[in-house]
């Protein structure tokens, strides 16, 4: 019992001596001031940088050189995720070094750890390895409008793994890179914009001709998104109480859905001024010869 109560009085003693030693707090607190330094050091840089790399790639207008801005902003939103992954890799190194771990037995571990991740995860290879090739054949760029795997977006990053679309309706999705398998980019070539226009089959078809080419001679001046003049193709097919003409417009890349728009509330402001009738359901009461009020006919066109 004696020698149980010696032993625990020894071990107190030697961790109350170790703890009550002031070299050790004094090391542990040079320590931390270092690694609070380190990190308040490596947010500065990583700042600094960032402000560094969108000055580099900031859009210069009356420069003589002038590059294509969707792939400067996606070289821009590369090259600060690249910077700000280093400066905190490193950043991780200098805190491990001031906790006393060996950098070099960690340096080593790491790398036989890369090579048995590398063969591991093929998919992670796969993600990185396409991203590059997004990048590099420009397939899209940050601020384009695109369908990826049946889900339409726009652009917000790129990635060397993954790719964020953010819909029109606030949804963000992501995708790694080595799961796109289709892509269509609405923001690389000219879109058209097409507007079918319905008029009453009394209407003169060649005067309602001659009379949208009148009104789309000055919607070019008024809308900055269309390109060239608006062309009326003709006569597009028959309905029922309608004939259906067509109008088309070439519009900068993804800009025809807001020109429809505008060419539709135009064109029926104009019809209203100049006396043309779009058509719309209508009754017709017919009296045939000696019947009753009971027995009128309805018909409808």
């Amino acid at each position: 019992m004696n020698e149980n109560i010696t032993w625990f009085q020894d071990l107190f003693t030697q961790i109350y001596g170790y703890l009550s030693n002031p070299v050790l707090w004094v090391g542990i607190g040079v320590a931390l001031v270092k690694i609070i330094v380190i990190m308040l050091a490596a947010r500065i840089v990583v700042s600094i940088m960032e402000a560094a790399v969108n000055r580099i790639f900031q859009n210069r207008e009356g420069s003589k050189i002038q590059f294509d801005q969707r792939r400067v902003e996606t070289l821009r939103v590369l090259v600060n995720n690249v910077t700000r992954y280093t400066i905190y890799f490193l950043t991780i190194l200098l805190v491990l070094k001031q906790l006393g771990f060996d950098l070099q037995p960690v340096l080593v571990s790491a790398g036989v750890l890369g090579l048995a991740v590398g063969f591991g995860a093929q998919s992670l290879v796969r993600d990185v390895i396409t991203g590059f090739f997004i990048i590099f054949e420009d397939q899209f760029a940050v601020g384009d409008t695109v369908t990826i795997n049946n889900l339409t977006g726009t652009v917000i990053e790129i990635g060397l793994r993954i790719t964020k679309i953010k819909s029109w309706t606030g949804e963000v999705h992501i995708f790694p890179n080595g799961t796109i398998n289709q892509v269509t980019n609405f923001s690389v070539q000219n879109s058209v914009a097409v507007v079918d226009i319905s008029v009453a089959y009394e209407e003169d078809i060649d005067r309602v001709k001659a009379e949208l080419k009148d009104i789309l001679k000055s919607v070019k001046e008024t809308d900055e998104n269309i390109i060239g003049d608006p062309q009326v193709l003709g006569v597009q097919a028959f309905g029922p109480s309608e004939v259906t003409i067509r109008v088309t417009a070439e519009t900068k890349p993804n800009q025809h859905h807001g020109v429809v728009r505008n060419l539709r509330q135009l064109i029926k402001t104009e019809f209203d001024k100049r006396g043309i009738e779009i058509p719309y359901p209508k009754t017709v009461m017919v009296n045939a010869p000696g019947a009753t009020p009971a027995n009128t006919q309805q018909a409808k066109t």
